[in-house]
């Protein structure tokens, strides 16, 4: 951390980088000490990675390969979409057991990177060493309050859930990280590899389907149903105290409902893939695509969604494309195309010295425009955008999960020591720090809840013989297309346009670049940014002693990852000398 004091007598402060996330996030903020409050914040990015610039070019059919390398986290998520991407320029619809195995993999990695980010990650910021170095008087009321749900979880008072998370001591801590290892296998059983899936293809999966293969993946499901049981009332007890210990906590890292979800986890009855019908089968999708603003569901169209995306620069090291060729000026329906969409965006570095009062990031500023405004949605860490979403779209209907119109229901199954469970995610009053921590555990719950759907979906495909995985496919000379999921933090869209039977435009869109986002060309600050400023200050510490954790919770409630946020630019540089050196294996390297 680093300080100073602008003109104005505000305390400027900095981290960076931000610790306990992926990437080279920095965060630099002015605090009026005297008010204790964050009046104003920048969020950075300081690494360049150039996949829409090099993706030119490349055979289609190896784009899930190489997107899958964008991040070491959620690879697979980038591999999904780029699979659909793909399905749609080929026209291909998979078998359904191949997207009953893709979902399965894709639920699985939910509960693992939910799992491991909530507990060993965002977890150390409410744990009893965090709290007693930064609220010592919490942690003395905490100790003091008795846990309401201590039957279900076994924990006496709120202090010994905070004890419980301390890293590497921890009792629930440690049990996390024993979970995350059994729900990467579960992935693995699915798609052979994490996180760079090897049986994920166009057209389907290379996964060999057999009862086995289910069970042995069933299994370790029904000890992470077990796991949720505990987890999930254990979690509601500890953010419900926080906002019991610390009245006004709800404005630490609250912002304007703006919400967008891009859906996920696909109904093969229903998905053909086609952009011609994507309005429809993004309804069937088992989390709802759609956009939420101030508390209200305004579309749940992945048509409306594509076309109203932009993308915008303001504040990012990169030269306009307006005076550029548009690749796509119609979609497929013949809908016009904005020059900012995906489709037509050419990725133009040009780096610069940072400043604050121009621009001082990589991130480019994603919007989505609703034919007044561009909204910067966020998608607060994934979670609680596709619940808020899917609980008020009310068009999910399973065995185990429903939504109501008002809130989301979860039944998980009996298991070896516990009874069958129902759990209710009702929507919050607040899209604030709490909030998005106490979404990502419902949603792990969710994600086990559909998984044993997909489950027995599979194994009735195996046991009436359909054992298809795959379908055959052809690469078209030309066309346009994308792909919509959900990556663990939010929404993610891979748009391709091909030409020659080349790629002549590829562009990624995961979840960071809408969080992570910084002040576009009308001035509006990215969510982070947002959601820090005006956060009011609770931590104990003087000035000197700042720790800042208020602010950490805020920008960790998204669950940040900048390998997502930025697509390494070496610049023309100059070549002083070129060596030639004999090869181990014989020849030489130039």
């Amino acid at each position: 951390m680093t300080e100073m004091k602008d003109k104005t007598g505000l305390v400027e402060m900095a981290w960076d980088p931000i610790t306990r996330i992926v990437g080279s996030l920095g965060i630099y903020t002015k605090i009026d000490w005297a008010q204790k409050k964050v009046v104003e914040c920048h969020s950075t990015s300081s690494v360049f990675r150039g996949y829409s610039i090099f993706m030119k070019g490349k055979d289609p059919r190896d784009a899930h390969f190489i997107t899958s390398r964008i991040c070491g986290i959620c690879g697979d998520n980038h591999a999904t979409c780029s699979v659909y991407a793909q399905n749609m320029a080929y026209g291909v619809r998979p078998p359904h057991l191949g997207e009953w195995i893709l979902n399965l993999g894709e639920a699985a990695e939910y509960m693992f990177d939910h799992n491991i980010f909530q507990e060993n990650l965002v977890g150390v910021d409410y744990c009893e060493k965090m709290v007693a170095e930064t609220n010592p008087g919490v942690l003395e009321l905490a100790n003091r309050t008795e846990a309401p749900h201590a039957r279900d979880h076994g924990y006496r008072t709120i202090g010994d859930i905070m004890r419980s998370l301390n890293p590497l001591e921890g009792e629930f801590y440690r049990e996390a990280l024993q979970v995350s290892r059994s729900t990467r296998e579960m992935f693995c059983l699915m798609e052979g590899r994490h996180v760079h899936p090897s049986t994920l293809y166009p057209g389907g999966v290379g996964t060999v389907a057999t009862v086995q293969l289910f069970t042995d993946y069933l299994t370790r499901l029904m000890r992470y149903v077990e796991f949720m049981k505990r987890c999930l009332p254990m979690h509601d007890d500890l953010f419900d105290f926080f906002y019991e210990a610390l009245p006004g906590y709800e404005e630490v890292g609250r912002r304007r409902i703006l919400l967008g979800c891009w859906g996920s986890l696909n109904d093969p009855e229903h998905c053909d893939f086609s952009y011609e019908n994507m309005e429809s089968w993004g309804r069937k999708m088992f989390v709802t695509p759609g956009i939420v603003v101030d508390g209200k569901l305004v579309t749940t169209s992945l048509l409306d969604i594509n076309l109203g995306i932009r993308i915008l620069l303001g504040s990012s090291f990169y030269e306009d494309w307006a005076d550029q060729p548009m690749f796509v000026t119609h979609d497929p329906l013949g809908n016009p195309v904005d020059q900012r969409h995906p489709w037509n965006q050419h990725t133009i570095p040009r780096p610069a010295k940072r400043d604050f009062d121009g621009k001082y990031s990589w991130t480019m500023s994603p919007r989505w425009f609703d034919g007044k405004d561009h909204l910067a949605l966020d998608t607060g860490g994934g979670p609680i955008a596709r619940l808020w979403v899917t609980a008020l779209a009310g068009l999910v209907d399973t065995p185990y999960v429903k939504s109501t119109g008002h809130s989301v229901t979860i039944t998980l199954p009996r298991t070896a020591t516990k009874p069958e469970v129902g759990f209710e995610w009702k929507i919050p009053q607040w899209s604030n720090a709490l909030e998005r921590n106490r979404a990502r555990t419902y949603f792990q719950a969710y994600a086990a809840a559909m998984a044993l759907h997909f489950a027995e979906q599979a194994l009735g495909e195996v046991r009436q013989g359909n054992t298809k995985t795959w379908e055959p496919f052809k690469v078209p000379e030309e066309g346009v297309s994308c792909g919509f999921t959900e990556a663990v933090r939010g929404v993610l869209s891979h748009h391709m346009v091909i030409k020659g039977g080349k790629i002549a435009n590829y562009h990624p869109y995961p979840p960071t670049p809408w969080n992570g986002s910084v002040r576009d060309s009308f001035g509006t600050p990215g969510p982070y940014e947002d959601a820090v400023q005006n956060t009011p200050i609770f931590e104990e510490n003087t000035q000197e002693n700042f720790k800042g954790i208020d602010i950490m919770r805020a920008v960790r409630s998204f669950d940040p990852c900048l390998p997502c946020g930025v697509h390494m630019y070496t610049g023309k540089g100059k070549v002083l000398e070129r060596l030639h050196t004999p090869h181990a294996f014989g020849g030489e390297l130039g």
